[in-house]
């Protein structure tokens, strides 16, 4: 499928919509779809995304701005139509063999009203491309922009439904908005919003972003984190039975324990063994995960910074260490740390830990944990975020459907 997305300036201009434009152009391209940027300031900056200059779409090109002066003073200067005229040749050249075009704010803001007039006249012209007008600002629902708002054309074009276009907001404060300004059901406006790129957000390791995507990570709610190695003195069956009976509370919560086997001892071949077959008698194959099992490799340590960056809580039920170095990364990186009540690890756990008995009653040890994000509102926000806001899942679920439409 042929796109075109559609602004005043794109990438590398730094703004909001302007970075929205660019993730939205590589989620689309990483479909199959065939994309090209058109704006009136920007770059090429992705070799397999094209872009294409047409200067008058630019809010801030002379001509652009003498037309404004009087537009927003009340008046409809003859130089307009011809400025429309120009935009239309130039957009109706530039989208011939296009099956979408995406115009962003184009049709919200009077940044560029014979920008807005010229796509009005293409619309109702031909049957294609067809049009998704994307609103992230609304001129006529907004006080600080009503002086450049007066009755009649162009600036009805802002409030006045395209029946042949679908009508796209960011919130559903905004679909409201629009319903309310167009006459139109709420039901006839699509809600996309805007994502966040985690992978990048984050700073995480390639490796990293591969564990996230094969273990759906992200979806995880809490996230408990054991780095360390397979040998029994770790006591990760505690973990295992404890994440068991968090899921009753938590049914999104997961285990991820980096570490390999440990090198010195036959036994612990045998160790994983039980501790993989433990798993399966407890239902969490797609729960606690063994980073093991995915890869033979030694794992360097920004792979590891990464998953404290990724976790919520550091689970660390050892019945023997020398020292206890995760507790100080937890502590670093500002995670939670739940750990055994040995000496070492209270040492430097001090007051500012959650100490459990290596022996303790798993579903005890489980309820404390629970109780503890209970009581952390934080933790809600961030798994929301982490669940509903990468913008992978906002492609997959919300605007792939508009595209096949």
């Amino acid at each position: 499928m042929q796109i075109v997305l559609l602004h005043y300036a794109a990438p590398p201009v730094v703004g909001g919509v302007e970075s929205v434009i660019g993730h939205h152009a590589r989620l689309m391209t990483g479909a199959g779809h065939r994309v090209r940027i058109i704006a009136g300031r920007g770059a090429q900056t992705d070799e397999r995304i094209p872009f294409v200059h047409i200067p008058l779409v630019d809010s801030r090109h002379p001509d652009v701005l003498t037309v404004k002066a009087d537009l927003d003073a009340g008046r409809l200067p003859p130089a307009f139509d011809d400025l429309v005229a120009r935009l239309t040749d130039a957009l109706d050249a530039a989208t011939r063999d296009v099956d979408w075009v995406i115009a962003h704010n184009v049709c919200s803001l009077a940044k560029n009203l014979a920008l807005t007039a010229a796509l009005r006249r293409l619309a109702e012209s031909r049957p294609r491309p067809r049009f998704i007008l994307w609103h992230h600002d609304l001129a006529w629902t907004t006080p600080r922009y009503r002086a450049e708002l007066h009755e009649g054309y162009p600036w009805d074009l802002l409030r006045t439904d395209w029946p042949e276009a679908l009508q796209v907001t960011i919130s559903e404060a905004r679909r409201r908005e629009l319903a309310a300004l167009l006459h139109v059901p709420e039901e006839r406006i699509h809600v996309v919003p805007n994502g966040l790129d985690v992978a990048r957000f984050l700073k995480l390791e390639p490796r990293t972003r591969e564990f996230v995507r094969r273990l759906d990570l992200l979806s995880a709610a809490p996230l408990l984190l054991l780095p360390v190695r397979i040998t029994p003195r770790k006591n990760i069956e505690l973990a295992l039975r404890v994440l068991a009976h968090l899921r009753e509370r938590y049914p999104q919560a997961r285990l991820v324990v980096t570490g390999p086997l440990g090198p010195h001892n036959p036994a612990n071949v045998r160790y994983f063994e039980r501790l993989t077959a433990l798993r399966a008698e407890l239902g969490l194959e797609g729960a606690a995960h063994f980073l093991a099992e995915l890869s033979d490799e030694y794992l360097p340590d920004a792979v590891i910074a990464d998953f404290y960056r990724l976790a919520d809580a550091l689970f660390f039920p050892s019945r023997e260490e020398g020292f206890g170095i995760p507790v100080l990364e937890a502590g670093l990186e500002g995670i939670p740390v739940f750990c055994s009540d040995i000496p070492q690890l209270r040492e430097l756990g001090g007051t500012h830990a959650v100490y459990f008995d290596p022996d303790a009653d798993p579903l005890a040890v489980a309820e404390r944990v629970a109780d503890f994000f209970a009581a952390n509102a934080f933790f809600a926000l961030r798994w929301r975020v982490r669940r509903q806001y990468p913008w992978e899942r906002i492609y997959r679920e919300r605007i792939a459907p508009l595209l096949s439409s």
